[in-house]
């Protein structure tokens, strides 16, 4: 791909600029406050991008609310990787049409990875009447113009074409809370998994300039924050498309050049890209956490070459030896998908014994569900979901049997943990975070929230570590 047509010149960065100080003057006409609400669904990726939105909107003069009622602008920005959270997104663009009644004023906008899909756009076009604007990823960066032609053509936006995608640097962001901060090292997806639907509403991959990302967390560490997270959606596949040499093991060990107190982490990656190189860096490094999300999808080699997923078996099992080779505290998690279009109960089960093997300390699994679009979609599927449910529940079995078992063995160690909230629970009223991102539940003085502190580890579970601290 041509990097002169990904990035984004001055000039049409401050086009938009010009369009977000239109909007504030006519807010500030209004005479009261403009509330905005923006409500998210899926991975984290959407959540850095709706932190850009609420950026946009704050230069736009607006306030921020949880309460639709109230909002005058409300924006969903929406996962289509699950049909769940389609649903969900579904039911409450139906609940807007209340709001919508008792403020006709309101503009209620959809956008994300889901409104990037033909189907859904004019599904929202014809059945949808009350959305006014509805745009993809790729026009993320044009919100401040998709909005203003909202509001002086009166009429409906609809930007959802087929676009290789760009990257814009330098849009505003308002981040939530002051200890973890989320930094997009690139955006989009070339390896077209046949279950993924990523690739057609995210576009070609494309990675930020080495010292933009640099320059990013520099900041972010200069003001505090404990724990920042490069998001891709396969950030190991960074830097294959600059112009300079530089891969995702380059970019961490620069980043770890900058000082402060901050962890480093990344999320998701693809074991095709995953290298002894990575793991060597991560390794070696002061600041980046011996924590992985290497999602694995399935223990059967068919399985994978029906996923499109470009390693086998004993490839995943050869990287995962050598990362924990190398770093012996590594706190290893992975993805898995169980009933998969053709897959018999005994591939399901190589799956199961994998993680068996493997002793993960946490999984993320699914049950198949197919993605209007993607190739799995097509493809013939004559489990029942019944029979998948029976396998499903037997890998959550095995697993959670795993899960309690390495949990318990952190009872008596005292670990360096990252306090980043409350909780409902008395008994356990803080919330904390180690190195290995497992959770933790413990007593202790409420200033530590934001900071590092020792805890001694006293209890355990499947899902959670408990302690005191130090």
């Amino acid at each position: 791909m041509d990097r002169k047509t990904v990035l984004l010149d001055e000039a049409q960065l401050e086009r938009q600029r010009e369009y977000t100080r239109q909007l504030a003057a006519l807010h500030q006409q209004r005479g009261k406050p403009v509330y905005a609400l923006v409500d998210t669904f899926g991975c984290q990726q959407n959540v850095a991008d709706s932190q850009h939105i609420l950026g946009m909107l704050r230069d736009m003069g607006c306030q921020f609310t949880d309460d639709a009622a109230q909002a005058d602008i409300v924006v969903l920005n929406t996962c289509a990787i699950r049909d769940h959270a389609e649903k969900r997104v579904y039911g409450n663009l139906g609940a807007l049409t209340h709001t919508k009644k008792q403020n006709p004023e309101q503009v209620i906008c959809l956008c994300g990875c889901m409104a990037q899909r033909p189907e859904v756009a004019e599904k929202v076009r014809q059945s949808y009447r009350h959305v006014d604007l509805v745009f993809g990823p790729q026009a993320l960066w044009k919100f401040p113009e998709l909005l203003y032609r909202v509001y002086t053509r009166r009429g409906r936006v609809f930007s959802v074409e087929d676009e290789h995608g760009t990257i814009a640097e330098g849009m505003p962001v308002v981040r939530e809370g002051n200890v973890r901060a989320w930094v997009s090292i690139m955006y989009g997806c070339n390896n077209f998994c046949s279950y993924c639907i990523v690739p057609y509403v995210r576009g070609r991959e494309r990675s930020r300039e080495p010292q933009c990302i640099i320059d990013d967390v520099r900041q972010l560490a200069a003001e505090g924050y404990k724990e920042i997270t490069l998001l891709g959606q396969n950030v190991n596949s960074y830097g294959k498309d600059l112009e300079t040499p530089w891969d995702f093991a380059d970019l961490l060990r620069e980043l770890d050049k900058i000082e402060g107190d901050y962890l480093i982490r990344f999320m998701s990656s693809q074991p095709k890209d995953a290298t002894p190189k990575l793991f060597d860096t991560m390794a070696r490094s002061r600041h980046v956490a011996h924590q992985l999300h290497l999602p694995v999808q399935s223990g059967c080699d068919r399985v994978l070459r029906a996923m499109n997923r470009p390693y086998d078996r004993a490839k995943y099992l050869e990287l995962i030896t050598y990362a924990r080779k190398v770093m012996p505290d590594l706190v290893l998690t992975s993805d898995v998908i169980i009933g998969f279009p053709g897959e018999t109960e005994a591939e399901a089960m190589e799956t199961v014994e994998l993680v068996r093997q493997v002793e993960f300390d946490a999984l993320f699994t699914f049950i198949f569900s197919p993605r209007p679009g993607t190739p799995a979609a097509k493809m013939d599927d004559p489990v029942p979901r019944s029979e998948k449910q029976k396998w499903f529940d037997t890998l959550c079995a095995v697993q959670n049997d795993i899960s309690a078992r390495l949990h318990a063995r952190y009872v008596g160690q005292t670990l360096r943990v990252l306090v980043d909230g409350r909780t409902d629970d008395a008994r356990w009223p803080l919330s904390a975070r180690t190195a290995g991102g497992r959770l933790v539940h413990l007593v202790g003085d409420e200033d530590a929230l934001g900071q590092y502190r020792q805890v001694r580890i006293t209890d355990s579970n499947t899902w959670a570590l408990f302690g005191e601290m130090v």
